[in-house]
């Protein structure tokens, strides 16, 4: 897969996980989920190039997705990352949430992406 299919890779599975959990369907999710976190060790695998393409979704269309590779880009890439955070977690549900944890680890200093 090139750069830019693994990125896509990587959006439509956390968008297809989000749909899945807001229809009440964990198992889907979950398959989702692994689906784009192997996307993105194999984006994480060609380094910069990897990270480059990946923070072309930090402006995508779904805030899901934004904040999903924000997520993943935090630990490399702070102040591209941490921006999308801060505006996604300015809002209700269940995504401004997840960013507003995040957020709250990184500041704490105990923020780390466990994908090994």
């Amino acid at each position: 897969m090139t750069l830019v299919e693994l990125t896509e890779e990587f959006a439509r599975n956390v968008s297809a996980q989000t749909d899945a959990i807001w229809n009440g369907d964990a198992r889907t999710g979950n398959k989702h989920a692994r689906r784009y976190v192997a996307a993105f060790k194999k984006l994480r695998d060609h380094g910069d190039a990897g990270r480059d393409a990946l923070a072309v979704l930090l402006d995508h269309p779904r805030m899901d997705v934004r904040v999903k590779a924000a997520i993943y880009l935090l630990s490399e890439r702070p102040t591209q990352a941490l921006p999308v955070l801060e505006e996604a977690a300015k809002s209700t549900g269940m995504i401004p949430f997840e960013a507003s944890q995040v957020l709250k680890y990184w500041r704490e200093g105990t923020w780390s992406v466990a994908v090994d």
